[in-house]
């Protein structure tokens, strides 16, 4: 296959940086940046506009057992609210897929996740407004950035972890493991006999407690 315009990328057999999409004839685009900042200083003047991509594994989720598997294509734009005190607002899409374990059984689990957001962040300045005068429903929705903008990856690292479900499973049919063995009961069955958990605490259901 020839390789597209304007890419430097060659993908190995064992490469998980395929593409999401997004990307010109499924290669990584030269501009992938590290970090782009979205900067409240250059919004002032025009609105940002981004088309980034993040190589497989950019994404840190520290503290969760989750990892980014593919290409994590995204675009969108940042601006200024009109008539506001640096209100910012951030609309896009994403697509990525992403690999933890589940819940039930253990077992690495792949999640393909594409969706689009549109966000409002206040600069935090603004907290100590919030508390006096109180916040409805909508209000309390908003983000909030402090120094002179927002780093995008933030942006796309927080809407993947609300995209992703509550139970992270491999199917809704996953039968888990063994709690006394360890038996991943998807690839076998084993012989162990359940306890009668109810019938070994059944004296305390006769217990009085004054």
């Amino acid at each position: 296959m020839q390789q597209g315009v304007g890419c430097d990328f060659r993908p190995g057999s064992d490469s998980k940086e395929t593409c999401c999409g997004c990307c010109y004839n499924g290669r990584v685009p030269r501009n992938l940046r590290l970090v782009m900042f979205l900067s409240v200083k250059e919004m002032e003047v025009r609105k940002i506009r981004f088309d980034e991509t993040f190589r497989a594994g950019q994404i840190d989720f520290a503290g969760d057992e989750l990892e980014q598997e593919s290409l994590l294509c995204s675009t969108g734009e940042a601006a200024l609210v009109p008539h506001s005190s640096g209100e910012v607002r951030i609309q896009g899409r994403y697509s990525v897929e992403v690999a933890a374990p589940c819940d039930r059984c253990l077992e690495r689990t792949r999640y393909p996740l594409e969706t689009s957001f549109d966000l409002y962040y206040q600069p935090m300045t603004a907290i100590a407004h919030a508390e006096e005068v109180g916040i409805d429903e909508a209000e309390s929705e908003i983000g909030f950035y402090e120094g002179g903008g927002i780093e995008l990856e933030d942006v796309l690292r927080e809407q993947i972890l609300l995209a992703l479900p509550m139970q992270r499973v491999c199917s809704e049919d996953c039968k888990g493991i063994c709690p006394q063995c360890g038996q991943n009961r998807n690839q076998a069955a084993c012989n162990c006999k359940m306890e009668d958990v109810a019938g070994r605490w059944g004296a305390l259901r006769d217990l009085e407690i004054p």
